[in-house]
């Protein structure tokens, strides 16, 4: 009896610490920034131009711009929620490969940005490069682009404009789907404060929709960007299944690059 009674006291104080770490702990759970000082210089093998722009409540933003010559349009680029610019900054440059300008820009805490993290600045400093790339082209040329965390972001800024595309490589349905997953004991629906609800968001696009997600991937799983896809109202929307794919390798795969060609127009 004693011995029951110590581990049930065992298990609520497991569940205990675990839900004080997903409701004040849960922005180190979700953003994995690294920084860099503002004297550091990037360097890649594309052309690039650094920028800073200023939020509303003066948060300093940093971001790369990539040119190409006759570029076929602009990638507004959202990457993932680990690293910064000095890692996304060359994957982001892929697409200047395929003569595409990029642009993409570092969250708050991250690289050398500054301000403090919140899901509804995140979105307003999103609109704000939005504007920024509507001063360096046409709206209808512009592809929102969103990997992972950075898919809930892409979708709610998509959500609000009317840019050529939007673009989701291993997106999640919503924030609250993959804590569900990882703590399916823990009410995360009351506990967290970040909802990042792609699903409700991506009701509202009115542009093409093109998810590409991997069969093996462990960190948000296939049938969470499946669902989120299976969601979206009837018209144009494709999505591409990589088999074998996992979070962070899908360029590696034929069937992502010949996928990124066809939805690009790219011959």
């Amino acid at each position: 009896m004693q011995r029951s009674r110590r581990w049930g006291l065992a298990i609520v104080l497991i569940l205990t610490l675990t839900a004080f770490m997903v409701q004040y702990l849960q922005e180190k759970l979700i953003f994995l920034p690294t920084q860099l000082p503002k004297s550091y210089e990037f360097s890649f093998s594309v052309p690039h131009e650094e920028l800073f722009l200023e939020s509303t409540d003066g948060a300093l933003l940093n971001a790369l711009h990539f040119k190409t010559e006759k570029a076929r349009g602009t990638v507004l680029y959202f990457h993932g929620n680990a690293g910064d610019l000095s890692r996304w900054g060359e994957i982001a440059a892929f697409f200047v490969k395929l003569r595409f300008n990029v642009i993409v820009m570092d969250y708050r805490t991250y690289g050398k940005s500054t301000g403090k993290l919140s899901e509804t600045a995140l979105y307003a400093d999103a609109q704000l490069f939005y504007e920024y790339t509507k001063k360096h082209c046409d709206e209808h040329e512009i592809v929102i682009y969103g990997r992972s965390l950075g898919c809930s972001i892409a979708t709610h800024l998509a959500s609000k404009n009317k840019p050529r595309q939007l673009i989701l490589e291993t997106p999640f349905y919503n924030l609250q789907d993959v804590a569900q997953q990882r703590f399916p004991f823990l009410p995360v629906k009351a506990l967290l404060r970040y909802k990042m609800e792609s699903d409700r968001y991506i009701q509202n696009v009115t542009c093409p929709i093109t998810i590409f997600h991997g069969t093996d991937d462990s960190v948000v799983p296939y049938d969470s960007g499946k669902r989120l896809f299976e969601s979206i109202p009837k018209g144009q929307k494709k999505f591409y299944t990589i088999i074998g794919g996992e979070h962070n390798n899908l360029v590696q795969f034929e069937a992502y690059l010949d996928g990124i060609r066809e939805v690009l127009l790219v011959e």
